[in-house]
C-alpha cells in the first residue's frame, strides 16, 4: 500500500488551507468493529456507532482486509441486489471482478475504483478472479455507500471504472503528504469520479511527523478513517490509529498529522478523507436497499422477489 504514488510529491500541485480558515474541531473518534462480509472476507465497519446526522450523505463504509490470502482462500460476495444508492469500491491491493444483471461490470486492481450507481436496481456480484483464488495474495480495499436523493433513486444504473492513474495527485506544501483525489474536488482540483450527490473522497499518505491542513467546503461534513498507521486529527491533535474514524465539526479546514514513529506494519499514516453535502431527506435502510420510506423499502423487496431487478445470468464469467 498504496498502489498509486510518485517518487517526489514536491513535483505535484500544492494544496493548503488559507491561514484565516476556521479549523474544524474533532467531535468524536470511534473504533470500527471487525466482522465478515459476503462469503467470509474480513471487514472493519468504519461508521459503526456514528450518528447518521454526521454521516449524511454517506451510509456505510467497510475496510476489506488487509489480508494475505493463501491459495484457495480468496473470497467475494454472492449475487445480491441493490437499489437507491451508489457503491464505491476502491481497491488498494489485489484484484476484484464485478458483474451485474444488466451485463455491466469489469475488473479493478491496485488503486482502481469502481463506482456503481444502483439507482432503480440490479443484481450484483463481486469476486476475486480464478487466478487469484489459485495463487492467493494480498487483498485490501474499501467499499463506501453513498446515498442518492429521492429525485435520483430510480435512475438507470450506471458504472464508472476509474483507473488508478486517473486520480488527481496533489501534495502538501512541504511534500509531507500525498493526496489522491478520487472524487469531487479539493481547492479547485477535480477528481475523476462523477457524483450525483456532491462529495469529496481523498486517500492521503502522510509521512512520519508531517502535518497537512486542507481547505474543506463549509457546506460539507468531514470524516477521516485510518487505513494504516497512527497520528492525530484536528488542531487539538486528538490521537487516532488504524481502524478508527474521526468525525469533524463545522469549519473551513481540517488537519491530519502523522506520528513521528509508525509501527512495523506501515511506514506512513494512510487515511481516507470524506466530505459530502447532506441530503437531509428521510432515509429508510434495510440490507441492500436505501429508500425514503418503509413503503418504498417494501416495494423494493417485492420487485426483487418478482425478478424486476434482474436475473442472475446462466454463465457469469467469474
Amino acid at each position: 500500500m498504496p498502489a498509486v504514488t510518485v517518487d517526489n510529491p514536491l513535483t505535484l500541485p500544492k494544496v493548503a488551507a488559507q491561514g484565516d480558515a476556521s479549523a474544524r474541531p474533532v467531535l468524536a473518534v470511534t473504533t470500527a468493529p471487525s466482522g465478515f462480509e459476503g462469503e467470509g472476507f474480513p471487514v472493519r465497519r468504519a461508521f459503526a456507532g456514528i450518528n447518521y446526522r454526521h454521516l449524511d450523505p454517506f451510509i456505510m463504509m467497510d475496510q476489506m482486509g488487509e489480508v494475505e490470502y493463501q491459495p484457495g482462500e480468496p473470497k467475494g460476495t454472492p449475487w445480491h441486489p441493490h437499489r437507491g444508492f451508489e457503491t464505491v469500491t476502491y481497491l488498494i491491493d489485489g484484484t476484484f471482478v464485478h458483474q451485474d444483471s444488466n451485463g455491466g461490470g469489469g475488473t479493478i486492481e491496485n488503486g482502481d475504483t469502481q463506482w456503481m450507481t444502483a439507482g432503480s436496481g440490479l443484481l450484483h456480484i463481486e469476486a476475486p478472479p480464478e487466478s487469484l483464488v489459485m495463487s492467493g495474495g494480498l487483498f485490501h480495499g474499501l467499499q463506501l455507500w453513498v446515498n442518492l436523493p429521492k429525485a435520483d433513486k430510480m435512475m438507470n444504473p450506471r458504472y464508472q471504472d476509474i483507473r488508478g492513474g486517473e486520480v488527481q495527485l496533489l501534495a502538501s506544501p512541504d511534500g509531507g503528504a500525498l493526496l489522491r483525489v478520487i472524487a469531487g474536488e479539493l481547492d479547485g482540483h477535480q477528481g475523476p469520479g462523477i457524483t450525483h450527490t456532491p462529495i469529496t473522497m481523498i486517500h492521503a499518505t502522510v509521512r512520519p511527523g508531517a502535518e497537512v491542513t486542507l481547505p474543506w467546503r463549509e457546506d460539507f461534513n468531514g470524516l477521516a478513517y485510518v487505513l494504516a498507521g497512527r497520528g492525530t486529527v484536528g488542531a487539538e491533535r486528538r490521537p487516532i490509529a488504524m481502524g478508527q474514524t474521526a468525525v469533524f465539526g463545522t469549519g473551513g479546514s481540517l488537519t491530519v498529522r502523522a506520528d513521528e514513529r509508525q509501527d512495523g506494519h506501515t511506514p506512513d499514516l494512510e487515511v481516507v478523507l470524506l466530505g459530502g453535502r447532506p441530503i437531509r431527506e428521510p432515509m429508510a435502510h434495510y440490507g441492500p436497499f436505501v429508500m425514503n420510506s418503509q413503503a418504498e423499502l417494501k416495494q423494493a423487496f417485492e420487485d426483487f422477489q418478482a425478478g424486476r431487478l434482474g436475473t442472475v445470468p446462466a454463465v457469469h464469467g467469474m
